[in-house]
């Protein structure tokens, strides 16, 4: 599956909660699209959504209001709706922030998942073990991005899944443009393999310090490649 770079919404079906279906419509097509790929800001227009989303403008607003209060969009007078970006500053403490989770995830992950999910990584990512990720960049992209998110189910914490949910719209996007820059892509595969590894090992010490180590070092790539972000 290759990521969209648009965003793209779907109509809601009528109901009595119009404001949280649009809300979570809302947040779905803003999570999902790379708000990274451009430097142009991205502004959502009020009427386009009411008519995409087949709803009025208030549930829409009201939506929108929520989504402003969690730190997703901001409201800028005579100007509209623009999705928030992040400087590099905020991009690495996020990666920071997510690296501490996403480690923690795998410790639990490899305390509680069972023996199948564990044993599935392998077929389930076969991205990592297939050629090189620079002969289909696009599915590797994906599959990267699934593989963190992967880890972070398979360490079954609700509040863990919330929090990374929340930095998911800008890591996402930064992890995609790392893995086109300097030797990201090649390190990153030797890296997902031994996580596997290690997860496959049930090794709770040397799991959660690779994907620690695997994050922070996106951090200092970030540090090092991303001035594009200011």
């Amino acid at each position: 599956m290759v990521e969209s770079t648009t965003f793209q919404i779907k109509p809601l079906a009528a109901t009595s909660s119009l404001r949280a279906l649009a809300y979570d419509a809302l947040k779905e097509a803003i999570t999902n699209m790379n708000i990274y790929s451009q430097r142009d800001e991205v502004r959502l227009d009020e009427r386009k959504l009411s008519q995409d989303l087949g709803v009025s403008r208030t549930p829409v607003r009201e939506a929108l209001t929520v989504l402003e209060q969690e730190g997703f969009v901001r409201f800028e007078a005579r100007r509209g709706v623009f999705v928030i970006k992040k400087s590099k500053k905020e991009i690495v403490a996020m990666i920071q922030a997510w690296s501490a989770l996403e480690s923690m995830a795998a410790r639990l992950a490899c305390e509680s998942a069972t023996d199948e999910q564990l044993r599935c990584l392998r077929e389930h990512f076969p991205e990592f073990y297939e050629g090189r990720p620079t002969d289909h960049m696009d599915e590797y992209s994906d599959a990267n991005i699934r593989f963190h998110q992967k880890i972070i189910s398979l360490g079954g914490c609700d509040v863990i899944q919330d929090i990374t949910s929340n930095l998911l719209m800008h890591v996402r996007g930064i992890r995609n443009a790392a893995l086109r820059q300097g030797d990201r892509a090649a390190n990153s595969i030797k890296e997902h393999v031994e996580i596997i590894q290690a997860l496959e090992a049930r090794d709770a010490d040397r799991a959660e310090r690779l994907v620690r180590e695997h994050g922070l070092g996106l951090a200092r790539h970030v540090e090092k490649y991303g001035d594009y972000l200011d």
